[in-house]
């Protein structure tokens, strides 16, 4: 997040350049005295510095995870089967497509952050258009996904059972799919403007909807898990509603001027850059989906995907990080991350045959959740620091690096180790999770070598990329 280093900057020039060595003339030489800041205090101003900044995004990530979670607590409640067809309808199936979706949004963060940079304000309304149209035209192409998402699960391996709820289940998530190619663009126009507080209070607003929605669809009229799909729809497609009301509605006057037929100009170069920026999201956000997809071959596959697909998404709740900028951010990043990663480890140690009850009453799961529980434990503490080393990284130009990285670790080592310990060795739903970690554990050690061996000094030296 390239607004650390111009906050950092923007308080020194409010403060007089207070963080300058300070020059002290006498009539025999010149004295440079360096200013007096303790490291607890350079420490807190940081830290406040990160949390205004990644405080409103963590939380608006945070919620629209909870959509999803409240989601499959209520198709828990169905049965089994049920939460399984739901997890793979929304995790595997629907989640390959917000991977793609999201990644090819983010093309938004380099072309606004340059307009916005060079004051070229009116072009953040034209990009954020163009991208509305790119992303429709991707999410029409993707629409077989859900259509014959029956047969994509059966030529999988997935049981008849699984697969056939599934496929039902996926054709009331259409709505959602398309809410991601109107959503996504609106979060990074805002986002680049420095409006994450207008990102967060929508979601927040869109969490209560939510509660209120599934409690009426699923408790009082018992729709059961048309119910549930519809739920999600509708809370997504609230979301869009609001961000698109406030901007519309001159929430952003510089930037959103009504729609325009430059926004058709320049679609192929706009679609090249999406799509390079969606395939580069894809290979970290599709990495534990390929998981839950891999547990789906095992026996009693959908005792194994229910409790799977709840600690994949406890941890996804509970494992956030970001960072990017010099060395006193990355550190204050990273140490920030690893107390909130240790927080919830205790807090998954002491909980861990109690939080699946949010999701099911079914003892067979219950135990298997709590099989799982260490595994889970160590997932959340490597998803508290990887992030910040990856930010760290792409923040410093490091990208194409990243890139070779996360195949490495995801494709070649994580992946076929899973396989190895959950078939070969017979270790199941256990064995593939621990080699995902395993996959993960090495990223993060290798993006953790490089962050250390890093000449800060010269980094901050070079000119920027764009």
């Amino acid at each position: 997040m390239d607004h650390l280093r111009a906050g950092r900057e923007e308080e020194e020039e409010k403060d007089g350049g207070s963080r300058a060595p300070l020059l002290i003339k006498d009539e025999q030489q010149l004295v440079v005295v360096a200013p007096r800041c303790d490291l607890g205090t350079r420490a807190w101003e940081e830290s406040k510095k990160l949390w205004a900044i990644v405080g409103p995004a963590i939380f608006t990530r945070t919620v629209t995870y909870s959509l999803n979670v409240i989601m499959q607590a209520f198709a828990g409640h169905l049965g089994d089967l049920e939460l399984a067809a739901v997890s793979f309808a929304s995790t595997v199936l629907v989640g390959f497509n917000y991977g793609l979706m999201l990644g090819m949004a983010s093309a938004l963060e380099t072309l606004c952050g340059q307009a916005y940079g060079a004051k070229k304000f009116h072009m953040m309304g034209v990009y954020m258009q163009r991208s509305w149209i790119v992303l429709f035209a991707c999410a029409v192409l993707l629409l077989p996904v859900y259509v014959f998402a029956e047969d994509v699960l059966l030529l999988t391996g997935q049981s008849p059972e699984l697969s056939a709820m599934a496929g039902r289940v996926v054709a009331w998530f259409i709505p959602v799919h398309f809410s991601f190619a109107f959503l996504f663009p609106l979060q990074r126009f805002l986002q680049c403007q420095m409006k994450n507080l207008v990102n967060a209070v929508a979601a927040a607003a869109a969490l209560a909807v939510h509660l209120f929605v599934s409690w009426l669809f699923m408790s009082r009229l018992r729709f059961g898990l048309v119910g549930v799909a519809l739920t999600i729809s509708f809370s997504w497609w609230a979301i869009a509603a609001m961000l698109f009301a406030y901007v519309a509605c001159g929430g952003c006057p510089d930037t959103w001027h009504g729609f325009s037929v430059e926004a058709f100009a320049g679609l192929w170069e706009f679609l090249k850059l999406s799509a390079a920026s969606g395939v580069m999201l894809c290979l970290e956000n599709w990495y534990y989906r390929i998981l839950i997809l891999l547990t789906g071959n095992l026996k009693n596959a959908a005792i194994a995907v229910d409790a799977l697909s709840i600690w994949v998404r406890v941890s996804n709740e509970l494992g956030a990080g970001n960072g990017k900028g010099a060395r006193f951010a990355a550190i204050v990043s990273s140490t920030t991350s690893v107390v909130i990663g240790l927080f919830f480890w205790v807090l998954i140690m002491v909980l861990h045959d109690k939080i699946a009850l949010i999701f099911t009453a079914s003892r067979v799961v219950l135990d298997a959740v709590d099989e799982l529980s260490v595994l889970l434990a160590f997932t959340i503490l490597l998803n508290s620091v990887q992030p910040v080393l990856s930010g760290v990284a792409v923040g410093s130009g490091w990208q194409s690096t990243v890139a070779y990285v996360n195949i490495a670790c995801y494709y070649v080592i994580g992946i076929p180790m899973g396989v190895f310990l959950g078939w070969l060795l017979n270790l199941g739903v256990l064995g593939i999770w621990a080699g995902m970690i395993g996959g993960t554990a090495v990223q993060t050690l290798i993006l953790a070598v490089i962050t250390v061996r890093c000449n800060w000094e010269k980094e901050v030296s070079q000119p920027d990329q764009f």
